[in-house]
């Protein structure tokens, strides 16, 4: 589908180095600012124990996971709304992508500079924050002097955008973030068609050192205080253990995450959190060639969900055969559950759920 997540935050608080660890692309990571000036682009397969029990049951020629992409987009300092540093470069990167993966550092190590002197996620959080809505503020005056024009030829549905705007406008202007002006699917569209910036999805990615990952620290405690009203995600992850992690064979990371009391790499939370921060489900198809996960919205309906494989399926869909995963499970193979009655063919408005083994009919 081309979903990305973009990796932001300031400069030198861990983004390539967990962009590396995500997605093993070997992106520089260095001990000084802007050690990232092009986005790094990088795609992550998204882990799912129910593809590898249907592989287990198929037994396929070949099975292929859902993945999603990470942007590793250049460090952003106080002034990039203003061009500052690479802030043009950075908005405009930041601007392309459907979520935000917010990454703050909350160790203390004097070896590892920071842009700012000192650490504060919640202050780093802040710049980001106040430099994201500062953009937004630019683009929604520029629209609203676009509405204004429209409105004095009497357009009604440039009245109706204009008050939204207004109220938008005034709401960024307090410094607050454009997600949390939806409050409904009207305002919830506005935004999106304004192409705010602060109106991405975030999940925030605190970079610790090892002795807090599992517990945290009086600067992760600070900063999961400070974001309670957003009702965001925070994931605890020390990136360069995740970097160490990634570097290893398969066959030794088991004991790896013993040694360090870890039961999966944190880099899979992270993932599996992208994947629900964009509202993503998963659907399967099963046969002898291939075991596949794809990715569709979620409330998407079947003939959008066949689209994904090819649009030939979405133009020309006619039914859909559908097994929810739990009964492929318990009958295991999809000739038993159709003679156990648990196979339905669905049409055009059956709404795709998430783990549905499916099989698509169509003519064009």
């Amino acid at each position: 589908m081309g979903l990305q997540c973009g990796i932001v935050g300031l400069p030198n608080v861990g983004k390539s180095t967990l962009f590396n660890a995500l997605t093993s692309a070997g992106a520089l990571a260095a001990n000084y600012p802007f050690a990232t000036k092009d986005p790094n682009i990088g795609v992550i397969t998204v882990l799912d124990h129910r593809l590898d029990e249907l592989t287990s049951m198929v037994a396929p020629q070949k099975t292929i996971p859902t993945t999603v992409d990470i942007v590793d987009i250049a460090g952003l300092i106080k002034g990039a709304s203003q061009g500052e540093g690479l802030g043009n470069q950075f908005l405009a990167n930041i601007r392309e992508v459907d979520a935000i993966i917010h990454v703050v550092r909350a160790f203390d190590n004097d070896n590892v500079i920071h842009v700012d002197g000192s650490v504060d996620p919640v202050r780093d959080k802040e710049i980001v924050d106040t430099e994201l809505i500062l953009k937004d503020i630019d683009t929604m005056s520029r629209r609203m002097d676009r509405l204004r024009k429209q409105t004095k030829s009497g357009d009604r549905e440039a009245m109706r955008e204009l008050d939204l705007g207004e109220k938008l406008l005034a709401h960024l202007e307090a410094g607050n973030p454009a997600r949390s002006f939806v409050t409904d699917e009207e305002t919830e569209m506005f935004v999106k068609q304004s192409l705010l910036i602060s109106g991405k999805p975030v999940l925030y990615v605190c970079n610790v050192d090892e002795s807090a990952v599992h517990v945290g620290n009086a600067h992760t405690q600070r900063f999961i205080q400070s974001i309670k009203a957003e009702n965001a995600e925070v994931i605890l992850i020390c990136a360069g253990i995740e970097a160490e992690i990634s570097e290893l064979p398969e066959e030794e990371r088991e004991s790896f995450f013993k040694e360090m009391g870890l039961t999966e790499p944190g880099t899979y939370k992270v993932t599996r959190s992208a994947y629900k921060l964009l509202e993503l489900i998963t659907y399967f198809t099963a046969g002898e060639k291939e075991v596949r996960a794809w990715t569709v919205h979620k409330g998407w309906k079947a003939p959008q969900a066949a689209g994904v494989i090819h649009t030939d399926f979405e133009k020309g869909f006619i039914r859909a055969e559908v097994i929810h995963y739990e009964d492929y499970i318990k009958y295991k193979s999809e000739s038993a559950c159709r003679s156990a009655g648990k196979l339905s063919t669905e049409g055009k408005e059956y709404v795709v759920q998430d783990g549905d083994v499916m099989h698509f009919l169509f003519n064009v």
